[in-house]
């Protein structure tokens, strides 16, 4: 399998010429918790949050963009992008950040007999998680680096998903656009059942491996900044060269706000 957004598998949207109009729920973070608590696991959904860098991706890319084609809820996750759209195009967007929506499904959603599959993450930090939220039904599967490379272990992955189907939640964990292909993937194939969100550094933050910026930095959108001083040689050219494409590519940007929808 190719790992690129550019050599994505494509989808019936894959072929969509740009410019591309990209959609956005109208989703505050306690409305979207009433979404997640009824969708149950009947029928397969996926759930993305579009940063600044996602956005790049989808301006530059007819595959990311049918990723988000095929998303069943799109949440912002930008503060930065949240203002910028409200300047540049007059729309006021709520705010769902990943880690925050994350957080809130493991303290107010799931319960103890829910099934659970994370994707991604260490062993210990499946562990921590198991442990604090008492999580009796967490299928956890870590797999290798660079193994989106690999069709085999894209297999396995996949398999592994389906295999612990139907679930409440699965949580993927591996980082833009790995989670993001692989959402794509379990959904033309078709055969998982339940409502999966791609969750980045979600993880990371909720166990300590990662140090989330102070409430005050998030509240007025600075915390790209806060982890750009905390690890500027592997964020640098995500923040600094490539994150000010978002500012050139804004003002052509096509944006849809959604109301909430019934569930299939």
């Amino acid at each position: 399998m190719k790992t690129t957004v550019e050599a994505a598998t494509a989808g019936p949207a894959a072929t969509a010429s740009a410019p591309a109009v990209m959609q956005v729920d109208d989703y505050t973070l306690p409305k979207f918790l009433l979404e997640a608590r009824r969708f149950g696991s009947e029928s397969f959904g996926y759930v993305v949050t579009p940063n600044v860098d996602h956005m790049i991706y989808y301006h530059d890319s007819s595959d990311f963009r049918a990723v988000y084609a095929g998303a069943s809820y799109v949440l912002l996750d930008s503060r930065v992008a949240a203002f910028t759209l409200r300047l540049t195009h007059g729309l006021r967007i709520p705010v769902c950040t990943g880690s925050d929506l994350t957080a809130a499904l493991l303290d107010e959603v799931i319960v103890p007999g829910d099934s659970i599959v994370l994707i991604g993450a260490r062993a210990w930090q499946a562990e921590l998680l198991r442990k604090r939220y008492s999580l009796e039904a967490l299928h956890h599967y870590d797999p290798p680096m660079g193994f989106m490379e690999n069709p085999e272990e894209v297999e396995k992955c996949l398999q592994f998903v389906e295999a612990n189907s139907p679930f409440r939640f699965c949580l993927l964990a591996l980082g833009t656009p790995r989670q993001e292909l692989l959402a794509l993937r379990l959904a033309q194939r078709g055969l998982a059942r339940g409502l999966t969100f791609c969750v980045g550094a979600s993880i990371n933050f909720l166990t300590g491996a990662e140090q989330r910026a102070p409430a005050w930095m998030r509240a007025v959108g600075l915390e790209w900044l806060y982890r750009l001083l905390r690890n500027p040689r592997r964020l640098a050219w995500r923040y600094l060269v490539r994150g000010p494409r978002f500012f050139a590519y804004v003002g052509s940007s096509q944006i849809l706000v959604r109301g909430a929808r019934p569930i299939a």
